[in-house]
This record gives structure tokens, sequence and C-alpha cells, in this order.
């Protein structure tokens, strides 16, 4: 099993971001992923810097922590042929550490650019038909060389990517449901997701997918229960809403009118809270019977320096000794 670790970059500045991901490093986690946003979803969050940036001084901070986004839109926001550049410049400065974790968005951070022929889409099957072509753009573009596309929703004309690392690009696909698993699959990444379902990572293995299968866990750490339920609360109670709102709302404010109703029992029901590993343990295990072995843990707890010592001295070895289930 490998471990990771999110960094909040709605929640956290650029150079907070930096330096978490070398502790994550001294922690012993085996990765880092970064939220790619244009917003935070609570105003309380109160940062949201470029993804690619970070990722760039992480990359000179560490020496074998792999990096990745989770997850970057390439159809609205960005042109897919600017993201296949971005992504070639981390993978060149991390030295081929990083993943490009790829999705179909949230109108959260696209609809930003206004309205135009490359507004956010209302349909879930186009915005997952725009992400197809983009995936099609950036491996064009990585293979080298002046490359054009002419496809329906995007076109690149006589563009190269000239600074391309050694090795190929790796990239995990977000899914929620059969559809974006079999295109995870079939754009031949892994597989990323936000909930423990089985039938995911069934989706993608039999469409064959052989790539790494990723999974956010969200916890809450701090050294009183109360105290991380309250922590979550507070800045992270927008998970509870669950995807199909998460990926509608245009704005924080949206977030927080949707959220104003949760209370600290309703965090305490969807994620472990507190200083006892064993609901760490019991949360994570869930993931890995479903079948996946990337483990991303979201820390929505007050304290990041004292979750990473939790995590050194509670979690790191029994996490390990989890063994995907076979979907």
């Amino acid at each position: 099993m490998r471990i990771g670790y999110k960094l909040a970059a709605e929640a956290f500045g650029p150079a907070e971001l930096v330096a978490q991901a070398a502790a994550a490093e001294r922690a012993g986690f085996d990765f880092v992923e970064i939220s790619d946003h244009y917003h935070p979803w609570l105003n309380t969050q109160g940062h949201s810097p470029f993804a690619f940036t970070v990722l760039g001084a992480i990359a000179e901070r560490t020496e074998k922590l792999g990096l990745a986004t989770g997850v970057t839109c390439p159809t609205v926001r960005y042109h897919p042929a600017i993201v296949a550049q971005a992504a070639a410049t981390t993978a060149v400065l991390s030295e081929g550490r990083f993943t490009l974790g790829l999705g179909a968005g949230e109108r959260l951070n696209e609809h930003v650019v206004g309205d135009r022929p490359t507004t956010f889409p209302q349909s879930i099957g186009e915005r997952h038909r725009r992400l197809r072509e983009a995936i099609e753009i950036m491996q064009l573009l990585w293979k080298g060389g002046y490359r054009s596309y002419h496809g329906r929703y995007f076109e690149v004309a006589d563009a190269r990517v000239f600074d391309l690392p050694e090795g190929p690009i790796p990239l995990a696909v977000a899914a929620g449901g059969a559809q974006a698993a079999k295109l995870a699959a079939e754009s031949g990444g892994g597989l990323f997701a936000t909930e423990s379902k089985e039938s995911l990572v069934r989706h993608y293995l039999a469409a064959g997918g052989e790539g790494p299968r990723y999974a956010e866990v969200p916890v809450a750490w701090a050294p009183d229960a109360d105290e991380a339920a309250q922590a979550a609360l507070d800045g992270s109670r927008f998970m509870v809403l669950g995807w199909k709102v998460m990926s509608e709302l245009p704005n924080p404010a949206h977030f927080e009118a949707a959220s104003a109703w949760l209370g600290t029992d309703d965090i305490r029901t969807e994620l472990p809270c507190g200083p006892d590993p064993e609901p760490y343990l019991r949360t994570a295990r869930a993931y890995a019977d479903a079948g996946f072995d990337h483990l991303v843990l979201m820390n929505a707890g007050p304290d990041p320096e004292g979750f990473l010592g939790f995590y050194r001295r509670e979690l790191d070895g029994p996490l390990r000794a989890l063994v995907p289930g076979p979907a």
C-alpha cells in the first residue's frame, strides 16, 4: 500500500504548503497530492494558490516524494495544451516524480472564465467527452515534435512542448461512476476516487485498467476528538455534501449556505476524529477492501504538524500492511 498526504491548497498559503510537503516526506509519506482550484470551498479557508507553481517549489525542496494534482480539470479554465506544458515542466523539475491527476471539473473553479463556447457544461456526458479529447491532446503533445489536433471541442495548431521528461507522464483520472472509471482505464492511466466504492474499481478493471488506484481518505486529527470535529466542521464541512453538490455550486458563499445546517455529529459520522488510531485504520481498511492501493490522507484537523507526528507514530506501519481487495 502506498500512502499519500493531501495538501489542502484552499486552507493554506503557498509557502506553508511547500513546508508541509517537506515535512510529509520526513514523516514517511510516499507522495503528496495538491488540489488545483481557483477558489476555496469556503471563504473561511481563505486560500487558493496556483497548484503548478507550488509543485515546482516542492520538487526543489524534496528528494524522493511523489507529487500529484488531485485533480486538474484541463477543459475550461485551462486549455489542454497548457496543461500538457505545465505537467511536462513539473515532471522535469521533479525528475519523473509527478503524476497528473485529471477530472471533469467543478463549477466552483471553471465558471471563472465566463460565458463563452468553452464554459463549464451542464451535461456530465459532455464534461467527460471534453476530458477524453483533452487527454488525447496532452498525450499527443508529450510524444514530442510539432503537433496539430482538430476535435469536436478543442483545436491545437502546430504546437510543440519543448521540455519533456525522459519517461512518460503518468495519469490518474477521477471517477464517481462507471463512465469515468472506463475513461480512466482507456486513457492508460490510474483511477482516482473520493469514495470507498468497490464498483468504481470493478468498472475500471473490467475496462482494462492496470494503473494505480488512488482514493482520498478524510480524517481529522487533534489531541481531543471534539476539537478535531469542530475544526473539520469549520473548515471542511463541504465534504459531507457529496460530489453531486460539490461539482455544481459556483462559489464559496453557496457552499457556506448549503452546509450551514451541519453540526459536529454529522462530521463524526463521516470521518474519524481525534487521537485514537483505530477509527483511522478502520476507515482506511474500507478503501483497501474496495480495491484501492494508494490512500491519500486528508487531514481536516487544526494542527498539520501534530497530524504528521501522529501518522509517523501510529499509522504508517499499519496502513502499509493493508492489502487491496480484488474488487
